[in-house]
């Protein structure tokens, strides 16, 4: 249990951050909405609390939202943003590739409740 309550703590700490971060962001309502549904989830997970459908669905939707917005090019997007040496916006594309991680974090994140859930 308490592997819990330090797991979801910690990722609950981090997409509280990543909302934060969105605000600047073009389309702020969309990415702060998603990553407050990953809190909403880290909260149940702190809690024991597991539900099956939702979580099924919420990590199914990022997995499949990060694969449509998947980027092309993923080593000439790390290596862009290697180069720039800020975290600054330069491009759409960039800002693109950081939203399909996003979601792939959301669902790597969320994957032991899922599992605790159908187990």
């Amino acid at each position: 249990m308490k592997f819990n309550k330090y797991y979801f703590g910690l990722w609950l700490v981090l997409f509280a951050l990543f909302a934060y971060w969105q605000f600047n962001d073009p389309d702020p309502e969309v990415w702060v909405s998603i990553y407050a549904v990953a809190m909403i989830f880290c909260l149940f997970g702190i809690r024991g609390i597991f539900p099956k459908i939702p979580l099924t669905f919420v990590v199914v939707l990022c997995v499949l939202g990060a694969f449509y917005m998947f980027p092309g090019g993923v080593g000439d997007w790390i290596a862009d943003e290697i180069a720039q040496k800020d975290l600054t916006m330069k491009t759409p594309q960039m800002e693109e590739n950081r939203e399909t991680f996003g979601l792939l974090t959301i669902a790597l994140a969320l994957s032991p409740a899922l599992y605790k859930a159908w187990k």
